[in-house]
């Protein structure tokens, strides 16, 4: 997963030196959604270089960033003492549980991460773990390339919905998928937008976690 994330930097451009600070969609959308609704402490999935993180600091929010590359986790906390806003990251892989206890935060964020080469199985268990670590009521926003896009059954087919363009596998999610993942979830909003050049067609899937029956 480390070289997929360099890859698709490379590939992509997805670097904050190419965007400034300014947030992407999803993270301006969640940056205001947490502040309407008072939530506070936030998980963010799949952190990359902090193109979202950062903003989502000087908004006040209290983050805990989680990425499997250690280079660009320390590139953020970098960025987030050059700015003087308080950051707390983790190195792990979501494959394995998330080392947090239960009810741990009010939100979690995860841009593009859930299309990365997990399989349908790892998804499903990811989004438990999510469940579990979120307060009943806490928001789950992710967002991830859907079956529209062009990319989308194109290049080396690795079965479960997943394609290889450049060596760099991606997950490409349809409805059906993220209904599995709502397990646990109220699903509030799907919403279909674009991003890059390419350009890229996404979901952004908004959820709240039910209340613990």
């Amino acid at each position: 997963m480390q070289e997929q994330r360099r890859h698709w930097e490379r590939t992509y451009g997805e670097h904050p030196s190419m965007y400034g600070l300014s947030a992407s969609e999803p993270g301006s959308y969640a940056i205001a959604l947490f502040a309407r609704l008072g939530l506070r402490s936030v998980l963010e999935l799949g952190a990359g270089q902090g193109r979202d993180t950062i903003p989502m600091l000087e908004a006040g929010l209290d983050v805990i960033a989680l990425d499997y590359a250690e280079e660009g986790l320390a590139e953020i906390r970098s960025r987030a003492d050059r700015y003087g806003v308080q950051l707390s990251t983790i190195v792990h892989d979501v494959r394995q549980p998330l080392p947090f206890e239960d009810a741990s935060f009010d939100a979690c964020y995860s841009h593009m991460l859930f299309n990365m080469a997990l399989t349908t199985t790892e998804l499903v268990t990811l989004s438990h773990e999510v469940e579990r670590v979120l307060r009943p009521g806490g928001v789950l926003i992710y967002t991830a390339r859907h079956t529209g896009d062009a990319h989308y059954g194109t290049g080396v087919d690795h079965g479960d919905n997943r394609y290889e363009n450049g060596g760099f596998i991606v997950h490409f999610l349809d409805r059906d998928l993220i209904n599995r993942l709502a397990e646990g979830f109220r699903i509030d909003e799907v919403t279909e937008f674009v991003e890059g050049a390419l350009p890229r067609k996404l979901f952004r899937v908004t959820m709240t976690r039910l209340p613990v029956s």
